[in-house]
Protein backbone atom coordinates (compact mmCIF):
# COMPACT_ATOMS: atom_id res chain seq x y z
CA UNK A 1 0.00 0.00 0.00
CA UNK A 2 1.37 3.41 -1.00
CA UNK A 3 1.63 5.94 1.82
CA UNK A 4 0.89 9.45 0.60
CA UNK A 5 3.26 12.04 2.04
CA UNK A 6 5.97 9.52 2.87
CA UNK A 7 8.82 7.64 1.19
CA UNK A 8 7.84 4.37 -0.48
CA UNK A 9 9.72 1.62 -2.31
CA UNK A 10 7.90 1.29 -5.64
CA UNK A 11 8.48 -0.84 -8.73
CA UNK A 12 9.04 0.60 -12.21
CA UNK A 13 6.20 -0.70 -14.45
CA UNK A 14 6.46 1.50 -17.55
CA UNK A 15 9.01 3.73 -19.24
CA UNK A 16 7.98 6.80 -21.27
CA UNK A 17 9.81 9.75 -22.82
CA UNK A 18 8.99 12.03 -19.88
CA UNK A 19 9.83 9.60 -17.10
CA UNK A 20 8.79 6.26 -15.62
CA UNK A 21 5.58 5.04 -14.05
CA UNK A 22 5.72 3.26 -10.70
CA UNK A 23 3.28 0.70 -9.32
CA UNK A 24 0.90 2.68 -7.10
CA UNK A 25 -1.75 0.11 -6.23
CA UNK A 26 -5.12 1.83 -5.85
CA UNK A 27 -3.52 5.12 -6.94
CA UNK A 28 -2.61 3.63 -10.30
CA UNK A 29 0.65 4.42 -12.07
CA UNK A 30 2.65 7.14 -10.31
CA UNK A 31 4.91 9.26 -12.49
CA UNK A 32 8.53 9.89 -11.61
CA UNK A 33 9.67 12.73 -13.97
CA UNK A 34 12.56 11.99 -16.31
CA UNK A 35 14.89 14.51 -14.65
CA UNK A 36 14.79 12.38 -11.48
CA UNK A 37 15.02 8.93 -13.05
CA UNK A 38 18.37 7.16 -12.36
CA UNK A 39 20.50 6.74 -15.49
CA UNK A 40 20.57 2.94 -15.24
CA UNK A 41 16.86 2.56 -14.39
CA UNK A 42 15.18 -0.55 -15.88
CA UNK A 43 11.71 -2.08 -15.82
CA UNK A 44 11.22 -4.03 -12.60
CA UNK A 45 13.64 -1.87 -10.60
CA UNK A 46 12.56 -0.78 -7.12
CA UNK A 47 13.04 2.92 -6.33
CA UNK A 48 12.74 4.81 -3.05
CA UNK A 49 10.52 7.83 -3.75
CA UNK A 50 8.40 10.36 -1.90
CA UNK A 51 4.77 10.41 -3.07
CA UNK A 52 2.64 13.56 -2.98
CA UNK A 53 -0.08 15.28 -5.01
CA UNK A 54 0.74 17.79 -7.73
CA UNK A 55 -1.23 20.98 -8.52
CA UNK A 56 -3.89 18.87 -10.27
CA UNK A 57 -4.19 16.55 -7.24
CA UNK A 58 -2.56 13.73 -9.19
CA UNK A 59 -0.09 11.48 -7.34
CA UNK A 60 3.50 12.13 -8.37
CA UNK A 61 6.82 10.76 -7.15
CA UNK A 62 10.11 12.49 -6.40
CA UNK A 63 13.53 11.39 -5.20
CA UNK A 64 13.93 14.73 -3.42
CA UNK A 65 13.68 14.67 0.36
CA UNK A 66 11.11 17.13 1.77
CA UNK A 67 11.72 18.80 5.10
CA UNK A 68 8.85 16.87 6.69
CA UNK A 69 6.86 13.71 6.02
CA UNK A 70 3.29 12.92 7.06
CA UNK A 71 3.33 12.00 10.74
CA UNK A 72 6.36 14.18 11.50
CA UNK A 73 6.97 17.63 13.01
CA UNK A 74 9.29 20.24 11.51
CA UNK A 75 10.02 23.97 11.55
CA UNK A 76 9.04 25.39 8.15
CA UNK A 77 9.13 28.89 6.69
CA UNK A 78 5.95 30.60 5.52
CA UNK A 79 6.33 31.30 1.77
CA UNK A 80 2.95 32.94 1.13
CA UNK A 81 -0.35 33.75 2.82
CA UNK A 82 -3.82 34.37 1.39
CA UNK A 83 -7.49 34.36 2.40
CA UNK A 84 -7.64 30.62 3.04
CA UNK A 85 -4.38 30.08 4.93
CA UNK A 86 -0.63 29.92 4.45
CA UNK A 87 1.75 27.99 2.24
CA UNK A 88 4.97 26.57 3.66
CA UNK A 89 8.29 25.86 1.98
CA UNK A 90 8.97 22.15 2.54
CA UNK A 91 11.47 21.70 -0.26
CA UNK A 92 9.11 20.56 -3.04
CA UNK A 93 7.67 22.51 -6.01
CA UNK A 94 4.13 22.44 -4.60
CA UNK A 95 4.10 24.21 -1.23
CA UNK A 96 2.54 22.68 1.88
CA UNK A 97 -0.85 24.15 2.84
CA UNK A 98 -1.42 25.39 6.41
CA UNK A 99 -5.16 26.20 6.77
CA UNK A 100 -6.35 29.08 8.94
CA UNK A 101 -8.20 26.55 11.09
CA UNK A 102 -4.88 24.89 11.95
CA UNK A 103 -3.17 28.12 13.03
CA UNK A 104 -3.38 28.91 16.78
CA UNK A 105 -2.50 32.46 15.73
CA UNK A 106 -2.15 33.92 12.22
CA UNK A 107 1.26 33.40 10.64
CA UNK A 108 3.10 35.86 8.41
CA UNK A 109 5.28 35.52 5.32
CA UNK A 110 8.91 34.79 6.25
CA UNK A 111 8.01 33.45 9.68
CA UNK A 112 9.13 29.99 10.77
CA UNK A 113 6.57 27.83 12.54
CA UNK A 114 6.56 24.31 13.94
CA UNK A 115 3.95 22.14 12.25
CA UNK A 116 2.83 18.55 11.89
CA UNK A 117 2.18 17.14 8.41
CA UNK A 118 -1.02 15.11 8.14
CA UNK A 119 -3.65 13.90 5.65
CA UNK A 120 -6.75 16.12 5.82
CA UNK A 121 -10.37 15.02 5.33
CA UNK A 122 -10.10 15.60 1.57
CA UNK A 123 -7.18 13.17 1.26
CA UNK A 124 -4.62 15.94 0.68
CA UNK A 125 -1.35 16.54 2.54
CA UNK A 126 -1.64 19.54 4.87
CA UNK A 127 0.08 21.06 7.88
CA UNK A 128 -1.14 21.96 11.36
CA UNK A 129 0.50 24.32 13.84
CA UNK A 130 -1.77 22.99 16.62
CA UNK A 131 1.05 20.86 17.94
CA UNK A 132 -0.54 19.67 21.18
CA UNK A 133 -3.36 17.71 19.56
CA UNK A 134 -0.90 15.38 17.84
CA UNK A 135 1.24 14.58 20.90
CA UNK A 136 0.93 11.33 22.84
CA UNK A 137 -0.97 12.14 26.05
CA UNK A 138 -0.38 8.73 27.64
CA UNK A 139 2.92 7.50 29.06
CA UNK A 140 5.26 7.10 26.05
CA UNK A 141 7.15 3.81 25.77
CA UNK A 142 10.61 5.24 26.40
CA UNK A 143 13.29 3.98 28.80
CA UNK A 144 15.77 6.01 30.81
CA UNK A 145 19.01 6.44 28.88
CA UNK A 146 17.36 5.81 25.50
CA UNK A 147 18.84 7.84 22.65
CA UNK A 148 16.14 9.91 20.92
CA UNK A 149 15.66 12.68 18.36
CA UNK A 150 14.48 16.04 19.69
CA UNK A 151 12.84 19.02 18.02
CA UNK A 152 13.16 22.18 20.10
CA UNK A 153 9.60 23.51 20.42
CA UNK A 154 9.37 26.58 22.66
CA UNK A 155 10.80 28.18 25.77
CA UNK A 156 9.27 27.96 29.25
CA UNK A 157 10.29 29.14 32.72
CA UNK A 158 11.82 25.70 33.36
CA UNK A 159 13.79 25.42 30.15
CA UNK A 160 12.82 24.24 26.66
CA UNK A 161 9.83 22.16 25.62
CA UNK A 162 10.84 19.56 23.03
CA UNK A 163 9.08 17.07 20.78
CA UNK A 164 10.54 13.58 21.23
CA UNK A 165 10.68 11.22 18.23
CA UNK A 166 7.79 13.09 16.52
CA UNK A 167 5.57 11.58 19.22
CA UNK A 168 5.65 13.03 22.71
CA UNK A 169 6.37 16.21 24.64
CA UNK A 170 9.40 16.48 26.89
CA UNK A 171 11.30 19.15 28.75
CA UNK A 172 14.98 20.02 28.64
CA UNK A 173 15.62 21.77 31.94
CA UNK A 174 17.77 24.90 32.00
CA UNK A 175 20.54 23.20 34.02
CA UNK A 176 20.86 20.55 31.29
CA UNK A 177 21.27 23.05 28.44
CA UNK A 178 24.98 23.12 27.58
CA UNK A 179 24.84 25.01 24.28
CA UNK A 180 22.82 27.60 22.42
CA UNK A 181 19.51 26.13 21.23
CA UNK A 182 16.58 27.76 19.47
CA UNK A 183 13.03 26.64 18.62
CA UNK A 184 12.92 24.62 15.40
CA UNK A 185 16.38 23.07 15.82
CA UNK A 186 16.69 19.29 15.57
CA UNK A 187 19.18 17.68 17.97
CA UNK A 188 19.97 14.30 19.43
CA UNK A 189 19.35 13.63 23.10
CA UNK A 190 18.60 11.06 25.77
CA UNK A 191 15.71 10.21 28.09
CA UNK A 192 16.68 11.47 31.54
CA UNK A 193 13.60 10.71 33.63
CA UNK A 194 10.08 9.31 33.23
CA UNK A 195 7.78 10.97 35.76
CA UNK A 196 4.76 9.36 37.41
CA UNK A 197 2.50 12.03 35.88
CA UNK A 198 3.57 10.90 32.39
CA UNK A 199 5.92 13.83 31.76
CA UNK A 200 9.37 13.18 30.31
CA UNK A 201 12.66 14.91 31.11
CA UNK A 202 15.41 14.79 28.49
CA UNK A 203 19.09 15.71 28.37
CA UNK A 204 21.62 16.36 25.63
CA UNK A 205 24.42 14.17 27.03
CA UNK A 206 24.45 10.48 27.86
CA UNK A 207 23.40 9.90 31.48
CA UNK A 208 25.92 8.65 34.02
CA UNK A 209 29.38 7.59 32.92
CA UNK A 210 28.40 7.65 29.27
CA UNK A 211 28.88 11.40 29.10
CA UNK A 212 32.40 11.10 30.50
CA UNK A 213 33.81 9.38 27.42
CA UNK A 214 34.73 12.58 25.49
CA UNK A 215 36.26 14.11 28.62
CA UNK A 216 38.28 10.94 29.29
CA UNK A 217 39.59 11.05 25.72
CA UNK A 218 40.44 14.71 26.15
CA UNK A 219 42.39 13.91 29.31
CA UNK A 220 44.29 11.07 27.61
CA UNK A 221 45.19 13.33 24.69
CA UNK A 222 46.40 15.98 27.13
CA UNK A 223 48.59 13.43 28.98
CA UNK A 224 50.13 12.26 25.73
CA UNK A 225 50.94 15.83 24.70
CA UNK A 226 52.39 16.60 28.15
CA UNK A 227 54.72 13.59 28.23
CA UNK A 228 52.38 11.50 30.39
CA UNK A 229 51.84 13.93 33.25
CA UNK A 230 49.09 16.32 34.37
CA UNK A 231 49.49 18.40 37.52
CA UNK A 232 45.73 18.46 38.03
CA UNK A 233 43.89 15.76 39.97
CA UNK A 234 40.57 15.17 41.70
CA UNK A 235 41.89 17.43 44.49
CA UNK A 236 42.33 20.44 42.18
CA UNK A 237 40.01 23.42 42.37
CA UNK A 238 37.00 23.72 40.00
CA UNK A 239 38.50 26.90 38.52
CA UNK A 240 41.82 25.20 37.69
CA UNK A 241 40.02 22.30 36.01
CA UNK A 242 37.70 24.62 34.12
CA UNK A 243 40.59 26.76 32.82
CA UNK A 244 42.46 23.75 31.37
CA UNK A 245 39.72 21.36 30.27
CA UNK A 246 36.61 23.53 30.15
CA UNK A 247 34.54 21.07 32.21
CA UNK A 248 33.13 20.90 35.73
CA UNK A 249 35.07 19.29 38.56
CA UNK A 250 32.37 16.64 38.91
CA UNK A 251 32.70 15.58 35.27
CA UNK A 252 36.51 15.67 35.52
CA UNK A 253 36.47 13.42 38.61
CA UNK A 254 34.18 10.96 36.84
CA UNK A 255 36.58 10.86 33.88
CA UNK A 256 39.52 10.21 36.21
CA UNK A 257 37.61 7.42 37.94
CA UNK A 258 36.74 5.86 34.60
CA UNK A 259 40.37 5.88 33.43
CA UNK A 260 41.65 4.60 36.79
CA UNK A 261 39.27 1.63 36.61
CA UNK A 262 40.53 0.85 33.11
CA UNK A 263 44.14 1.03 34.32
CA UNK A 264 45.03 3.72 31.80
CA UNK A 265 46.25 6.27 34.36
CA UNK A 266 47.46 6.41 37.94
CA UNK A 267 47.15 9.22 40.47
CA UNK A 268 49.47 10.34 43.27
CA UNK A 269 50.11 13.48 45.28
CA UNK A 270 51.80 15.17 42.29
CA UNK A 271 48.96 14.65 39.82
CA UNK A 272 47.95 12.21 37.09
CA UNK A 273 50.29 9.88 35.19
CA UNK A 274 49.72 8.01 31.96
CA UNK A 275 50.39 4.30 32.59
CA UNK A 276 53.05 2.73 30.34
CA UNK A 277 53.91 6.13 28.91
CA UNK A 278 57.60 5.48 29.47
CA UNK A 279 57.80 8.64 31.55
CA UNK A 280 57.50 7.71 35.23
Amino acid sequence: MVELGRFNKLTVIRQVEFGVYLEGGKLGGILLPQREVPNDCQLGDTLSVFVYLDSDDMPVATTKRPRVQVGEFASLQVAETNKVGAFLDWGLPKQLFLPFAEQPRPVEKGQHCIVRAYIDNTGRIAASAKVEKFLNKTSPEFVVGQEVSLLIWRRTELGLLVIIEHEAQGILHTQDISRDLRPGLKVGGFIKQLREDGKVDVMLDKPGYGKVDPIAKQLLNYLELKKGFCALSDKSSPDEIKSVFGVSKKAFKMAIGNLLKQGLIRQDETGLHLVNSGIE
